[in-house]
Parts: C-alpha cells; structure tokens; sequence
C-alpha cells in the first residue's frame, strides 16, 4: 500500500480535532508537479540539474575555483568546456521560504550578435545541457544554451541598463499551466568583458510547495499548543475529581483523632472504620498504571519512550486488569464522581496516544514529501538552513528541558505530576528494614525513617549505628524521636496499613516476651 494511502487510513482514525490540522500530503504532490512543470520551462529538466549540482558539488571538494575562459568567437567554444555554477538557496531577506537558483555563467569575451542567427538563438533550450563532446559540434553548440538562453521573460536590454552583472528572473506567479510547459528561450546579452555572469531564478511554484508545507506545520503547532492547554485544565478537573472521591479519614467529622508529643507511643491505637471513599481503589487503580508503564519503560534492557504499538498494547492490557479487579464498576468504586474521573483518566490516555500517532505520521510524511520533492526536482534542501530548518519545526522544544521535544512526552510528564500524587503510596513511608509502613515512625538524630518494632530489635542486638548512613543514633533513640506529625499522616491515609502493623508489632512483642520467660509461644496450651 502507497504511503499516500496509509496516511489517509491514519488520519481517519483520529479524532477531528488532530485530523484537521494534518499536513496535505495529496496536495504537495500535486505542487511537485508543478515545480517540475516550472523548472522543464526554464529548460532545467532534473537530470540536466542533478548534473549541474553535483558538477559543483565536486568543484568544490576539490576546491576548484577557476573559471572556464572562452574565446571570443563561437569556433574556439566548440573546443572549450564550459561549466556555469549553479546553487540552490532559500532567500532569507523577506522572512519567508523563497527558494531561488543562483547561477554564475563564464561569458565569451565579446560576442557578435550577427554571428549567430534569431532563429537559431530561439530555438535554443537549456533543458539540452549535456557534456560537451570534443566529436559533435552540435552538442557543444546545444551547452552553450545554459550560458545564455535561461528565461524567456527576460528583457535584454534592460538587463544591461541596469545590472550588468546580476540577472532577476521576474516573478512568473501568474504563470498559467500551459506557459509552464517547456519553451524556446531567448539568448541574454553578454558581458563584453569576459567577467562570470550572476542570474538569480526566484522559484515560484517552489515557494508555493514549501509554504504550503510550512503553514500547515505551523498550524499545527499552534493547534497542539491549544490542545496542550485544554489538555492541562481536563488534567486539573480530572484530579480535583480524583481529590474529592479519594478521601482520607479526617475528611469524615469527629472520625480522626490525631496524636500529639503529649501522647503516650504505647496506647496509640487504630480502630478500623468503614468510609464511604474510593481512596484504596485509585490507590490500586494507580499502582496497576504505575505497574503497566504505558507511555515508558524503566526496564533497564529497553528504557526510555516505547513505540506507539508498545503503548496502545499496554493501555489495553491496564484497562483489561482493572476490569478483571472490578474497578471499573460498583464493586470497588462507591461514587459515581470516581466512575466519571476513571473514564477521563483513560481518556486523556487515549488522547496522548493520537497525539503520538499523529506526531509520527506527520514527521514521515513530512520525510517523506520531502524526499519526493529532491527525487523529482533535483532539488536538494539546502545545508545549513537553520532557520528554515526551526520554521519547519513542528512543535516547539520545551524551554525546561530540551529532551521534552515531543508534545506527548510532555503530556506523560504533567500526567505523572499531577495526578498521581493525589494518592499517597505506601511505598514512600515504609521501612528499609521490614518494608513494611514505618508505623509507629521513629526518626533518628542523622534523619533516617524506621518504624518503632525494628529498631527496638536493633537496640536489643546491640547495634548501635544506623543502617543507612552507620550514625551511632540507634542506641539513644527514645520517645522523643517519635515522629508525632507522620504517625498522623499514615494513621489517616493509611488506616488499612496501619491497623495491621499495629496488630503484627503487638503479637511479635508477645511472642518475644513469652520467649523470654521461657515459653514456646507455638506451643498449645495444656490444662492439667
């Protein structure tokens, strides 16, 4: 299948919003066509200029800079090579995309007009520029037509009134299709001195090909610019939505009580109440995104960006577990705000996903076009164009981190912070040591989190220096390292958690104790 067709196949499937400012990729073409059509009437048929520009492409490798000198009369030229520099350029002085044929021609030293007939000069066509061969006069007289005969509109003598050393083709915008067709060319006039002759050739139908892929780039970023805001305000309500259905239990009146240093460590107690909130399920639905890695993977084989069929698999596969845990229903999920929130979470997911899609079919089809356009015209992009190459652009780079140079990557980065840490995970309060919630949470001198069990098994032990930094602060940890303000914390978003540390830490003290007065806590008990 023709790329033209796949492109057409892809866009359909995106929403109108990202299809309506897709790069015309049918319309180009039709321009190529064009600018063929202009360049055959100028006589510059693609082979005769992809001969002429890699001509000097390997000059100037060379670093050949001598000019061909040519003898006055038409007799010696047929015994003499002749080769005009040719380059192709973008004219930077109105702001715009205006490529334009700049070519240097090695006149004869004087030339008499009545040495070659009218007829013959208007027969002439430079389309015919081949090699000179030393055997065939008629072809050295057929290359001498690029020297002279380069635009039919040209007016001779006022070329030599007024710029004896620099020919301005006109701007042939109104050119109809039927003017574009190949045509006999006029001889220009020709410097009596000898001195290399400038003409510059404004491309008109070339102009138009590559304003018309400029606009629609540039119109595209501005519309991903304005999807990139309406993006970031969905993004907000969605986690204000998030916010209210995932509650803590202090949301709830007279159902939290929270501890101060006045507080005696040892009576602290959890009681487990039932809240009417959806906090364990975004907890959940969250861990399993986490987990799914959408948009990139941290594996250390294969980090970084996944592709667009990475990405789409995996949405798929998150949204398939989510409905396998009953997330997606009433089961789990109490309010109905948290239904609406889930289904806008999955829909912005869906839409970085376009935007990806629509970012990769634009960049090849921009490739793509491009290339077709140097294949059939011989016109390579000029090097060096960095400021056509920044207007061809087609979003901006992020200004706080120039490795975001992609919109969706941008979109999966204010994803992860915004909404995912509306919820608090376990992971960030849990112990080193038994990777459980650091509940009861001591803080030693050096600032290291513990909870209250493990590092009374380390003061037992003896080990006086802390696991992560080797501070000598276990050994002279009391109460007051207790960490009043985070117990808080865990205790309300944490109740689950919390309530079964608290139960696990009560029965190992038991146990221990029991040890320690001699008896086998695993031992039934025997009634005499």
């Amino acid at each position: 299948m023709h790329f033209s067709k796949t492109y057409t196949q892809l866009l359909l499937d995106l929403p109108p919003e990202l299809r309506e400012n897709a790069i015309q990729y049918r319309q180009l073409k039709k321009l190529i066509n064009q600018v063929v059509l202009e360049l055959g009437a100028l006589g510059l048929h693609p082979d005769v200029l992809q001969k002429l520009l890699e001509d000097e492409k390997r000059a100037d490798a060379k670093g050949n800079q001598k000019e061909t000198s040519i003898n006055a009369s038409l007799e010696p030229i047929n015994d003499h090579s002749v080769h005009p520099k040719v380059v192709y350029e973008f004219n930077s002085k109105s702001g715009k995309i205006e490529p334009q044929l700049r070519i240097w021609i090695n006149s004869p030293l004087s030339l008499a007009s009545s040495d070659v007939p009218h007829d013959a000069e208007a027969n002439l066509d430079i389309g015919e520029l081949e090699t000179p061969d030393e055997h065939t006069e008629d072809t050295a007289r057929r290359n001498i037509s690029l020297l002279w005969a380069l635009q039919r509109n040209s007016e001779i003598q006022d070329w030599e009134e007024d710029s004896p050393q620099i020919i301005e083709v006109e701007d042939s915008s109104n050119t109809t299709q039927e003017q574009l067709l190949p045509v006999k060319h006029p001889i220009l006039a020709l410097d009596n001195q000898g001195t290399p002759q400038e003409i510059v050739i404004p491309l008109v139908k070339d102009s138009a090909f590559f304003e018309l892929l400029s606009t629609a780039l540039h119109n595209l970023s501005d519309r991903m610019s304005a999807l990139y805001t309406d993006f970031t305000d969905t993004l907000e309500t969605v986690s204000r939505n998030i916010s209210d259905s995932a509650r803590p239990i202090s949301s709830r009146k007279n159902s939290f009580h929270p501890h101060s240093v006045l507080s005696n460590p040892g009576t602290v107690s959890i009681t487990s109440k039932t809240n009417k909130s959806d906090l364990y399920s975004w907890r959940e639905i969250f861990q399993l995104y986490v987990e799914s890695e959408v948009f990139e993977s941290s594996n250390e084989a294969n980090p970084g960006e996944l592709s667009i069929e990475q990405s789409e698999k995996r949405l798929k596969l998150f949204a398939e577990r989510v409905t396998l845990r009953g997330l997606g229903d009433k089961r789990k999920l109490k309010l109905k705000q948290s239904h609406e929130a889930l289904e806008s979470f999955l829909q912005l997911n869906m839409f970085i996903l376009n935007v990806k899609k629509l970012e990769q079919a634009n960049a090849e089809a921009t490739r793509k076009i491009l290339k077709k356009h140097a294949k059939r015209t011989a016109l390579p992009l000029p090097p060096g164009q960095d400021y056509y190459a920044q207007e061809l652009a087609l979003i901006p780079r992020s200004k706080t981190n120039p490795s975001l140079n992609t919109l969706p990557r941008v979109l999966v980065q204010a994803l992860g912070e915004t909404l995912l840490p509306i919820i608090p995970h376990v992971d960030d309060y849990s112990c080193i040591i038994c990777t459980n919630l650091a509940f009861k949470p001591i803080r030693l001198g050096c600032g290291h989190l513990f909870c209250v069990r493990c590092l009374v098994k380390m003061q037992k032990r003896g080990q006086g220096d802390c696991p992560m930094c080797r501070s000598p602060t276990v050994l002279i940890a009391d109460r007051s390292n207790v960490d009043w303000g985070l117990m808080n914390f865990m205790e309300d978003w944490f109740s689950e958690e919390a309530h079964e540390k608290l139960k696990a830490s009560e029965r190992e003290a038991t146990e221990e104790h029991f040890r320690e007065m001699g008896f086998d806590p695993d031992q039934k008990c025997i009634v005499m």
